[in-house]
């Protein structure tokens, strides 16, 4: 990574809206110190672009076509531990909030924030701390103090490959997206019902949507 002292903040910009990055690439870049140096609008070109550019944050959508910002996150900080990774996104399900940090995020922002806290949280990333909207703050607070999700047994790989899933993906589409075979992911399958103590398919949906991670 760059010596963010003494060039400024190099971030990489995640989203598969281009209307979004170009709008992120204004207001970041009008901030002198931080410097957009590579875009990507999936999870594969991410990665591929985080080995290119080595930046020192990346900002990422955890929705995405294909594999999310999840698979991302594991990806980038499995090549770089000390990758600092901020999501940026319209999702504030505590689930998914929680596997985003368990993955490796290094904060979690809501693009309902103001652009001044989305550039503030970047630069606390770049610090090496850990950065969270007032909105997400609040929601893991809340969450601390229930009884959880069902969702809570599943890892990080696990409610991935139950948002696509829900989301309507195959077996082999799901295989596809994440580079595992349709062994694992029949696995995997299995793995999520027997743990959230869903009896069909059906129930499964039902119990993403509940938690959302999808829509009915």
């Amino acid at each position: 990574m760059s010596e963010v002292a003494a060039t400024g903040i190099s971030v990489l910009l995640v989203d598969d809206h281009p209307i979004v990055r170009q709008g992120y690439r204004r207001v970041l870049e009008s901030q002198g110190d931080l410097h957009v140096v590579a875009e990507a609008d999936n999870a594969a070109d991410a990665y591929g672009a985080f080995k290119a550019h080595d930046p020192d944050v990346v900002l990422l959508d955890i929705s995405m076509p294909g594999a999310s910002g999840l698979e991302a996150i594991r990806n980038i900080r499995a090549r770089s531990p000390r990758a600092r990774i901020l999501v940026f996104t319209m999702h504030n399900e505590a689930v998914l909030v929680k596997a985003a940090f368990g993955a490796g995020a290094s904060g979690f922002v809501t693009k309902s924030s103001e652009p001044s806290a989305v550039v503030g949280a970047i630069r606390a990333v770049a610090r090496g701390e850990r950065a969270m909207s007032d909105d997400i703050a609040h929601i893991l607070a809340e969450d601390s103090l229930s009884a959880g999700s069902a969702l809570d047994q599943l890892g990080e790989r696990e409610i991935e490959i139950l948002r696509q899933f829900a989301g309507g993906a195959t077996t082999e589409q799901i295989a596809a997206h994440l580079n595992l075979s349709v062994k694992t992911v029949q696995n995997y399958h299995y793995l999520i019902k027997t743990k959230t103590g869903a009896r069909t398919d059906a129930q499964l949906v039902r119990l993403a949507a509940t938690c959302g991670l999808t829509r009915i």
